[in-house]
């Protein structure tokens, strides 16, 4: 089935604009600072917000997003003028998190960084569904995409995509992949690899992006396709080497790293968005006052710039652009996935 798709999607991931977990650890809390209150004016009785906002984060503590939202969180206690906290709640592909958000009220003060594979693809694989991303959430603001990298352990006579390709081709079932689980950002990502190249790789899970790397440092694992850029300074070190980005352009993070469509694989990208939600029958004032406050924070020029050391790109929105494009989202990926033959859960 992998050969017969190879074609397919080539067209359906160069014709979108896309493309972390298993465990369901414990919550974690962590208070975002607030300016003093003497600077911050005082919320008129009744107003929005009017005591503490969680944000909830689909991942663990320390990973890419975990830190995105943090920055994001710090500026937007500031404009709203009350504490934002962190809740933790990886896994289960970012169902965990998602669950929690849509069960909260729909009062402003629970709000959700939502991601593609929490709200688009980890649904797709399930059988039964936790929910549905359209009907139970409200969408605020799409906050920014990322290009994934292609990382490989150094004990891999592999120093190019192509001669990546040739080893596994050599070593069929050999060699292995990490993700955060099936359905993953980083599962699909080395899927659509797979299939375009014709490859038999062995797939290893694992519970969050410091996990993965910590394992692929020992050698327990050979590829891993990943944002984190924790992963950048292993490489300066000589620990694992960078073969490639998911995007259509070069990353700026690794100028001279060439794209995997660069390397050889025709159409290739991937580039996973990020975004906050909220549970459904948010009002629309509430809404909209997030939004606003949410695109004021992405056109700060410090926010730009420390999301640019990441190498991520602000993706400001409205709430209905970002439910447009959760909406086209669903059926390509829903058709990827099937040509690809991932299975259902």
């Amino acid at each position: 089935m992998r050969a017969d798709a190879v074609s397919i999607i080539g067209s359906i991931a160069g014709s979108i604009f896309t493309a972390f977990v298993l465990s369901a650890g414990a919550s974690t809390l962590a208070a975002v600072s607030l300016p003093a209150r003497a600077a911050t004016p005082a919320t008129p009785a009744g107003a929005y917000p009017d005591r503490v906002v969680r944000l909830i984060v689909p991942r663990a503590p320390g990973g890419l997003v975990d830190i995105v939202a943090r920055v994001y969180a710090q500026h937007l206690s500031e404009r709203l003028g009350q504490p934002v906290v962190i809740d933790n709640r990886p896994g289960g592909g970012g169902t965990i998190a998602g669950e929690a958000a849509m069960r909260a009220s729909p009062d402003g003060h629970t709000l959700f960084v939502s991601t593609q594979d929490s709200q688009v693809l980890t649904p797709i694989l399930r059988r039964k569904p936790p929910y549905d991303a359209l009907r139970d959430f409200t969408q605020v603001s799409l906050l920014f995409t990322t290009p994934l990298y292609l990382f490989v352990h150094p004990s891999l006579p592999a120093t190019s995509v192509q001669e990546l390709v040739a080893l596994a081709r050599a070593r069929p079932g050999k060699l292995s992949y990490a993700s955060l689980g099936v359905g993953s950002t980083q599962h699909l990502a080395a899927e659509l690899l797979i299939s375009r190249m014709k490859l038999d790789l062995l797939h290893i899970p694992y519970k969050s992006t410091s996990q993965a790397l910590v394992e692929q440092l020992a050698g327990a694992v050979d590829i891993n396709l990943t944002a984190g850029t924790s992963h950048f300074p292993q490489v300066a070190s000589g620990k694992l080497r960078l073969l490639a980005s998911t995007g259509l352009k070069r990353s700026s993070l690794a100028p001279n790293v060439p794209t995997l469509d660069e390397a050889g694989v025709k159409g290739y990208e991937m580039e996973p968005w990020y975004g906050v939600s909220g549970p459904a029958g948010l009002p629309k004032q509430i809404v909209e006052r997030v939004n606003r406050e949410t695109l004021a924070i992405l056109a700060s020029q410090a926010v730009r710039d420390r999301f640019a050391k990441d190498g991520l790109e602000p993706r400001p929105s409205t709430p209905a652009e970002f439910d447009a494009r959760i909406r086209a989202d669903i059926p390509v990926w829903t058709q990827t996935m099937r040509t690809a033959g991932v299975p259902q859960e």
